[in-house]
């Protein structure tokens, strides 16, 4: 059989770790996207630049300082231990909260964008017929960034099956816990496994063109990602 149960796990992993990371990244891209698209602050800058920092920064770096920050001496560890989580660090929940780091400029900024192209028309128009904001913004705005909301969810999921660097940084390659396909790989590759890493290589080419195709068949203005 090509494909080992190692394997199979790796794989199972990578699509739960990508769904999880997908539904939290929407949730939390949103609301910042909004303020980033209308908010009139000095901060807006220098929110913006941190947002985008994965977009430039190397994996390893990244996942160097969330090593640190949600270690036991680090800020964030202290934080999860008082809390009663324990230490974050090499576990599915660690990989989780790394891969939304990662992966935010890739919800944050098309949605921003969607926004920023509804113009405020629509929401004036809204006011007047005497929506509340919170009404308005569920009513008009959400449906209005449909096509942001596509493109965000597929490229943070495509994003997050990629992961490399943040994750064996963070994650480590443990069986069953964090080895996702990307570090399943790099073990095949170490062990001289070529056979096995060609299949899951090629399954990770294949998965990525038919995400990108799709991606520009479903929502050909949207798959632009604004940089």
């Amino acid at each position: 059989m090509p494909l080992s149960p190692d394997d199979l796990g790796a794989i199972w992993l990578t699509l739960r770790l990508a769904s999880v990371t997908t539904v939290l990244l929407l949730v939390l891209a949103t609301p910042l996207a909004w303020w980033l698209a209308h908010t009139g602050s000095r901060w807006r800058g220098p929110v913006g630049a941190v947002v985008a920092l994965p977009l430039v920064l190397p994996p390893t770096v990244l996942g160097f300082y969330l090593l640190v920050s949600l270690g036991p001496d680090g800020p964030l560890g202290q934080l999860t231990q008082a809390l009663g989580w324990g230490l974050l660090p090499f576990t599915f929940a660690g990989l989780v909260v790394g891969s939304v780091v990662y992966s935010l400029p890739f919800a944050v900024q098309p949605l921003q964008y969607a926004f920023e192209s509804m113009g405020k028309r629509p929401m004036e128009v809204a006011s007047t017929l005497r929506a509340s904001p919170l009404d308005a913004f569920l009513t008009v705005a959400l449906p209005l960034a449909r096509p942001g909301f596509v493109t965000a969810a597929v490229l943070s999921f495509a994003h997050t099956v990629g992961e490399f660097g943040v994750v064996l940084m963070l994650g480590g390659n443990i069986p069953e816990k964090t080895r996702v396909v990307s570090t399943q790989i790099y073990g095949h590759v170490e062990a001289l496994q070529y056979t096995q890493a060609h299949w899951l290589s090629a399954g990770m080419v294949v998965f990525s063109f038919v995400v990108l195709l799709g991606l520009g068949w479903l929502n050909p203005q949207g798959s632009r990602l604004r940089t």
